[in-house]
């Protein structure tokens, strides 16, 4: 399957927050509230890019990229997440096509970098590290993983949007 990735638009908000719940429901890692945490982002300016896979008409794929708060102030980090591909049609290219054309855009911006919580088997094929040194909580630190993107190395913490917990700036 190759998608079609393209920009949200906002006829696609509900398509969306659906795939990602679904995505997410059997998801022994996650927080149960990913398609609130995109919808929360959206509303408060903070989904720097916001990315669909499209097949056949339908949204089968959506990556989300948000502002990233580095301690030292240095600006242009993001996080990446969450990604999510339809159940049904996981394993077949859906997230690498999506991250692969994320990472693109903000090395088009210049960013600094780009941090995530995951799976490192997996994210290693698109350059991301583990600096679980560097992570901004311990609960996670061996699945923080970081991306630099402009910079050689990162020697700062990198924390994710206060949205990611459910609470403003």
């Amino acid at each position: 399957m190759v998608p079609v990735v393209r920009p949200e638009a906002p006829a696609d908000h509900e398509a969306i927050r659906d795939l990602t719940q679904r995505a997410f429901a059997n998801m022994a890692y996650a927080e149960g509230d990913e398609h609130e945490l995109i919808g929360r982002l959206r509303d408060a300016g903070a989904l720097t890019i916001s990315l669909v896979a499209e097949s056949g008409g339908r949204i089968v794929g959506h990556v989300a990229f948000s502002p990233a708060l580095a301690d030292d102030g240095s600006p242009g980090w993001y996080v990446l997440g969450p990604v999510s591909a339809d159940p049904q049609l996981q394993h077949q290219g859906i997230g690498r096509a999506l991250i692969t054309a994320g990472l693109e855009l903000l090395r088009q911006r210049d960013a600094a970098g780009c941090i995530l919580v995951g799976n490192p088997a997996y994210y290693a094929r698109f350059g991301f590290r583990p600096f679980p040194a560097l992570s901004p909580e311990t609960g996670y630190s061996e699945f923080y993983q970081i991306l630099p993107l402009r910079i050689a190395a990162p020697d700062t913490v990198v924390r994710f949007h206060p949205l990611f917990n459910g609470t403003a700036e």
